[in-house]
């Protein structure tokens, strides 16, 4: 497994834990209120930064081991994992325009906060997991090396 495909897993495996963590406490805090009256942006911020630092920290923890294991092992990348992580990003942002384009429906149409900001964090993390899924399965399949 390249250092890429490894950092695609840990991508998507953090980015949905904290999405997960987020619905779960936002859920509860609204008990049999309604999920608009939720005090959602700090639960919001906190859950996209842990994210992103626990996403870093996997990943460099990932290389210290990987270079412990096999200390041989490349860390350069070449061509294939250049197309690859194109191909990822392409294939993911198409969630995230679908989110905008969704988000800015809602917004003309005067819907709250609440739901608009959860639609543009749903279409991120939908955008992050396609593109790591496309990732992993280039790098599992034949993918072409021009």
């Amino acid at each position: 497994m390249t250092l890429e495909e490894k950092r695609a897993w840990i991508r998507m495996i953090v980015g949905v834990l904290a999405y997960a963590t987020y619905v779960v406490i936002v859920v509860r805090r609204a008990g049999d209120a309604p999920l608009a009256d939720v005090a959602y942006a700090a639960t919001l911020l906190w859950t996209i930064g842990a994210a992103i630092v626990a996403s870093i920290a996997v990943e460099i923890l990932a290389q210290i081991v990987a270079g412990i294991a096999n200390p041989r092992e490349s860390r350069v990348k070449d061509v294939r994992d250049k197309e690859i992580g194109r191909l990822g990003e392409y294939t993911g942002q198409s969630f995230l325009v679908l989110g905008a384009v969704v988000a800015l429906l809602m917004a003309l149409a005067d819907w709250d906060q609440f739901w608009i900001a959860n639609v543009i964090y749903l279409a991120f993390v939908l955008s992050m997991v396609l593109g790591s899924i496309t990732k992993v399965v280039a790098y599992r399949q034949y993918f072409p090396q021009w």
